[in-house]
């Protein structure tokens, strides 16, 4: 029995050499396409998180490069940190409630 390999990824694209220091409008674009996926996405202020099977998230990551190419882009540089578990299922959310509970705990503790 195969199962569905979950990740969260964490994605930054870079475009490179385009006319401008601003890439707000390539950011755009992707965030875009991003929230208009089936995947759960978390934009901040340094990329976006992207959750959901193995496969789908790298599509999607896929089609992010190739909608700014498509735009003109000639190089982009992406950073892309992927974390997967077996044990449970986790959101980006529940990660952070993880360590703001216990941030609270920490504090109260103290």
């Amino acid at each position: 029995m195969t199962v569905t390999l979950h990740c969260l990824a964490d994605v930054c694209l870079i475009p490179i050499g385009t006319n401008s220091a601003s890439v707000s409008d390539e950011v755009t674009i992707i965030t875009k396409l991003a929230q208009e996926s089936s995947l759960h996405t978390t934009l901040h202020s340094a990329g976006t998180t992207i959750a959901g099977p193995w496969n789908e998230v790298m599509d999607l990551i896929g089609s992010m490069h190739q909608v700014l190419h498509e735009r003109g882009v000639v190089r982009i540089q992406s950073d892309i940190r992927v974390g997967t578990r077996t044990d449970k299922h986790q959101s980006p959310q529940d990660k952070i409630d993880v360590v703001e509970k216990k941030l609270k705990n920490a504090t109260t503790a103290a």
